[in-house]
Order: structure tokens, then C-alpha cells, then sequence
């Protein structure tokens, strides 16, 4: 048996206030998923996921019932504690020692210091850059402004947060080249949207995109970025422009990409690869995702996390998937005799916390060393 005493969640969001039906639990877990906040199809339900089936697995017997309960039941039960009480009960015992929580999603979600005591842990702030942009451009005046606050909110940003998130800068800023764009094609970008901004236009542009990772990186934080769905090999010409600055990549949602994020991870000695959707899509068949992870990536540059965004439920999925996962994995190795369990206990160790407590700051290692 291979123990994971601790883990640290290195990046997750906040988890709703408010109680929740079948209805919009459905629409939660569909959201997870990677679809939008929509009803599953009639005569189908998103319980009959990989997500859905470990929800039913882990979390009933948290609540008082028995695994494997019917939903109906399940959510009936989680309405008679209410909302703040389940949720107490399920972060609790998920054995998340800290949440580095992304702020930057919309919502009635609990903040870092909500999440920290109902789970009994640590929390620390994880700032996305889209939504600062946005608040900058609204607060500023002109072009010259607007890029004079922005450089200044990020870095005063740095001051508190572990760490920046970016949601588009893969998809649209890094799209065509990873490197910085000129001042003049800067000020133009931030002209033209800075007009459409009274209309409420989003931060798409991607030269302002672009921009701002780079912005990002001159603050000396991590930079988490969202790859989502896509090839993640998007990403290895900025690895490579961003070398030797100071500012550790990782990236966020591979899957299914995830062997490609894990040849990045060995090739650029400041990327690292996050472990949450990876699993948690996987479900029952996580082991052999973690497998293929494990074959490619350094052991060093893996970081467990949940991804977890408004249910409570999908902290104790990913906690308890991951665990399982890791000990299957692992303990197979160890007795075919590949592995010895010092090791293997050690690699557990890091991936589940040490990784993340090196690359954020947050403390001294607790793993064994050589």
C-alpha cells in the first residue's frame, strides 16, 4: 500500500454557496466534463460518466450512506444536511491539506479563506489574468493608461497570489507565435479593444493576449495555462522563449493530451504537468491514464490537483481517485520488483504535495530523500 498522507490541490475553485437539485447538480457535473452548464440529453443523465459513477462511489458514505447510491438519494440527503455542512464533511475528508484556488470564474463561490475553513486547510490565491485585464481596462482612461495599470496590477498581483491562470492565452494568444509582440501593435490591439469594451466585449485579442502572458512571466509567479482539449504542443515554442526567466510553466487540463504535456514537462526544465482532469475524466481507468504519464514525464514535474469548480464532491473524487490510481500503479511496480517502496513512497510523496510546495513556495518538502 502506497500512502499519500497529504495532498496539496494546486488548482482548484471555489465551491457554491447555494443548495443545488438534481437539475443543477447534473448541469454542474456536465460543466466538469468540459461541456457547458446545460441538462444532459432527455432520457440520459451525466451520473452515467466516468465523473458521475466516482461521485457515487466516493461521497455517499461521507454523508452517512452507503457507496454506490442512487442519485436521488444522494441529493436528498446532501439538502437535509445543507449546503455548508455536506460541504464541511466532504472537503474534510478528502485529505487536502491546501487549495490554491483560482478566484477568476463567476459565481456565488466560495474564496480562499471560505475553502480553508470548511476543509479544515490552507488556501491561497491563484489570480486569473483575463478578468484583472478587465477590471484594468474598465478603471482606465486611455491606451497609455490602460498598459501602465495593467503591468502595475499584475505585479502588484505577484505581491499575494501563488500564482497567475490564464483561460485563452493557449487557445487565442499563443495560436500563431509565442513570442512578445511589439509596442505598437500593443497599442493598437489594447485601442481597438478598449472601444468595444463599453459594450462589454471580453478580452479575446490576441496580441493583447499575448501580451499579457508575457507581462505574466517579468512578475516571477508561476503561469498556469489551460490547454483544455487541445495539443498542448501549442505551448513549446513559448517554453522555449520563456527559458532561463523565472517563471515556471504548468500546464492545466491535457487530457487526453496528456503524453504530449508530459514529453513538455521533460524536454523544458521549467514546465510542469497537473494531474487533475487527467484522472478525474478517467475515472475507473485512471490508473492507466497515470501510466501513460508516468512513462514520459519526470516524476519531479507532476502536480496533483482536483480542478474542481462549484461542487465539493469533485475535491473527493479527484483525492480519492488519485490515491487509488497511485497505489494501483505503483504498488504493481513495486511488486514485480521494478520499484522498491521507499521509492515508490517517495514518488507518491512528491506528486501528491512536495511538487507543488517547491514550485509555489509554500513550505518545506515532507517526502523522504535520497
Amino acid at each position: 500500500m502506497i500512502d499519500t498522507p497529504t495532498l496539496v490541490d494546486q488548482y482548484c475553485h471555489g465551491v457554491l454557496r447555494t443548495e443545488l437539485g438534481l437539475g443543477t447538480f447534473e448541469a454542474r457535473l456536465g460543466a466538469q466534463l468540459g461541456g457547458t452548464a446545460a441538462l444532459p440529453a432527455a432520457g440520459t443523465t451525466f451520473f452515467d460518466t466516468q465523473t458521475g459513477f466516482a461521485v457515487r462511489r466516493w461521497c455517499p458514505p461521507l454523508l452517512g450512506l452507503e457507496p454506490h447510491c442512487p442519485p436521488a438519494r444522494y441529493l436528498a440527503r446532501r439538502r437535509e444536511l445543507g449546503v455548508a455542512e455536506a460541504g464541511r464533511r466532504l472537503l474534510r475528508a478528502s485529505g487536502i491539506s491546501t487549495y490554491l484556488v483560482d478566484t477568476g470564474l463567476p459565481g456565488d463561490l466560495t474564496g480562499p479563506a471560505e475553502i480553508a475553513a470548511a476543509g479544515a486547510a490552507e488556501a491561497h490565491e491563484i489570480v486569473r489574468l483575463e478578468p484583472l485585464a478587465e477590471q484594468v481596462a474598465d478603471t482606465s482612461g486611455t491606451v497609455e493608461a490602460f498598459l501602465a495599470n495593467l503591468a502595475e496590477a499584475v505585479h502588484g498581483a505577484a505581491a499575494e497570489a501563488v500564482a497567475f491562470a490564464s483561460g485563452a492565452g493557449v487557445r487565442r494568444g499563443l495560436a500563431h507565435t509565442p513570442e512578445p509582440p511589439g509596442p505598437g501593435e500593443v497599442r493598437g490591439a489594447a485601442g481597438r479593444w478598449l472601444a468595444g469594451r463599453a459594450a462589454g466585449d471580453r478580452l479575446t485579442d490576441p496580441v493583447l493576449l499575448r501580451h499579457l502572458l508575457w507581462v505574466a512571466v517579468t512578475a516571477g509567479r508561476p503561469l498556469q495555462l489551460h490547454t483544455g482539449d487541445r495539443d498542448p504542443s501549442a505551448v513549446a515554442g513559448f517554453a522555449t522563449a520563456t527559458a532561463g526567466l523565472g517563471a515556471d510553466l504548468v500546464l492545466l487540463h491535457a487530457y487526453p493530451h496528456h503524453r504530449e504535456a508530459a514529453r513538455l514537462t521533460a524536454v523544458h526544465a521549467h514546465v510542469y504537468a497537473d494531474l487533475g482532469p487527467v484522472l478525474a475524466h478517467t475515472g475507473a481507468r485512471a490508473a492507466a491514464a497515470l501510466a501513460e504519464v508516468l512513462e514520459r514525464a519526470p516524476f519531479g514535474k507532476l502536480l496533483f490537483s482536483s480542478g474542481a469548480h462549484a461542487l465539493p464532491e469533485l475535491h473527493v473524487v479527484a483525492a480519492s481517485t488519485f490515491r487509488s490510481a497511485l497505489s494501483r500503479v505503483l504498488g504493481d511496480w513495486v511488486a514485480d520488483g521494478a520499484w522498491s517502496r521507499t521509492d515508490a513512497q517517495r514518488v507518491a510523496t512528491m506528486i501528491a504535495g512536495d511538487n507543488a510546495r517547491r514550485v509555489y513556495r509554500l513550505g518545506p518538502a515532507v517526502s523522504p530523500r535520497w
